[in-house]
């Protein structure tokens, strides 16, 4: 166990030093501007750099001055010390990537108050002097020893960052004729509209028109140039909006105020629907604050408890969407509650087929492994402990749920308990269909329009029977 302990004034002598090394990274300036509200370009913008400084983050002191903080409250004196005064001169800047060691020298003692002042160097890893000056505490008169506590893991995460991209992606794509089925509250049609001004679809509204323009009133947008289909209720906004994209007149349907069966009932009619041979289901993509990227999770919302055939569908849905999004060979982990094929637990059995189909070419374009749990899917450090040694333990870009309970709990536990974002689509249909919760805010609306835009464009001529 390690140990933090003080040196009091009593036990400090002059020329006693004390120093630390510590390498400058992003997380650092972001961790900084965080806490502290400082966004200065010349602080935090890798952008701002002088022609010497080319592609640096220049740090004049903040981050130097909390290093020489910590070495006299951590160090020397140590645990006690309380911050009287200190001078310091910024030398050189610092800049992302650069080592700097701080160290602090006991130049003076004033017994009358316990004062110490301390010489403070700072060197980067050339020798060159960045920070230099001079620190004033009072030094403890109470020796204390105690473990040293574990700094928390710290997660940065620019909400919607990654969102932001994928609409990015679809601006030079031409933009997709959308059914958007019974919009009639202000956030099913405002995501309908911004997605329509951002060029991702071209909305044509499904639904009772007083509706449909009251909650345009009410949310202050102008859908006065927006095609409009005048149907009485939501299951004609539904069949309606089915018998356009089977007709070819639109290329993508999304959902508005319904329920999601109210939409998929015409959907999966086997005369007048838009199935095909691939079994429809679900997919949500979840931008996680924890997770290095994005992570897809299938199926959660529409197979029950999909069988073998259904799971080969599920799986390769979802390897389909993320080729769509640029992911070059998805992972994908198929769960269960372990890693072993196990007959008492069938999901272990079916995960073991699934690879193997994998294998026969009977699924293609991703590298697939199962059974996995879910901590082995999502951390390697996790993976590592028991031993496993796969290229998709701990990397997975897809999940593939055993069952729709397994699915939905998940991704709703990432999204209420972690922090994730969250969008979604419906996949195997004739045309992609943007399934968003009621309660869903535009900018999942919006990634999933994109996510369908980048799906429709990926996938360009290949017909679906």
């Amino acid at each position: 166990m390690q140990y933090i302990e003080n040196k009091t004034f009593d036990e400090i002598n002059i020329g006693d030093s004390a120093e630390l090394t510590r390498r400058l990274e992003a997380g650092d300036i972001e961790i900084f501007a965080t806490m502290s509200g400082d966004v200065n370009p010349t602080h935090v913008d890798a952008e701002y750099t002088s022609s010497d400084m080319f592609h640096k983050v220049i740090v004049h002191g903040m981050w130097g001055g909390a290093l020489i903080s910590a070495v006299l409250g951590s160090e020397l004196p140590g645990p006690g010390t309380i911050y009287l005064n200190q001078t310091l001169a910024f030398r050189k800047p610092v800049g992302l990537g650069d080592t700097v060691t701080v160290r602090v020298t006991v130049t003076a003692k004033d017994a009358a108050d316990q004062r110490v002042t301390l010489a403070c160097l700072c060197l980067d890893q050339t020798g060159e002097t960045v920070i230099e000056g001079e620190a004033e505490v009072t030094a403890p008169t109470a020796k204390v020893r105690r473990p040293r506590t574990a700094l928390p893991d710290v997660h940065l995460h620019e909400r919607g960052a990654r969102f932001n991209q994928l609409i990015k992606a679809t601006a030079d794509l031409a933009p997709i004729r959308t059914a958007v089925v019974h919009p009639c509250d202000g956030l099913s049609l405002e995501g309908a509209m911004q997605a329509g001004a951002r060029g991702m679809i071209i909305p044509i509204l499904v639904g009772p028109r007083s509706k449909i323009e009251a909650a345009a009133r009410e949310a202050d947008l102008d859908i006065s140039a927006t095609e409009i289909i005048d149907v009485p209720h939501s299951h004609a906004a539904a069949e309606t909006a089915v018998a356009l994209a089977r007709e070819g007149k639109v290329g993508m349907l999304m959902k508005g105020k319904l329920h999601t069966d109210e939409l998929l009932a015409p959907v999966v009619d086997k005369l007048t629907g838009l199935r095909t041979e691939r079994r429809i289901s679900h997919v949500f993509a979840l931008d996680v604050p924890s997770y290095p990227k994005p992570l897809l999770i299938s199926d959660a919302a529409i197979n029950t408890f999909p069988d073998l055939d259904a799971k080969r569908d599920i799986v390769q849905n979802a390897i389909d969407l993320a080729l769509a999004l640029g992911i070059e060979i998805p992972k994908v982990a198929i769960l269960s509650a372990v890693e072993t094929v196990t007959p008492t637990l069938p999901s272990t059995v079916d995960a073991a087929a699934l690879c193997k189909m994998a294998d026969r070419g009977q699924i293609t374009g991703g590298q697939i492994d199962g059974p996995l749990a879910f901590d082995n899917a999502v951390s390697k450090a996790a993976a590592q402990t028991k031993g496993i040694t796969s290229p998709v333990a701990g990397e997975a870009d897809i999940l593939i749920a055993p069952d729709l309970e397994a699915g939905n709990m998940i991704a709703k536990q990432l999204i209420y308990l972690a922090g994730a974002d969250a969008a979604g689509l419906v996949l195997g249909a004739r045309v992609p269909i943007v399934l968003t919760s009621r309660a869903d805010g535009v900018m999942s609306r919006l990634a999933s329009a994109a996510m369908a835009q980048l799906f429709i464009h990926h996938h360009a001529g290949r017909i679906l029977i």
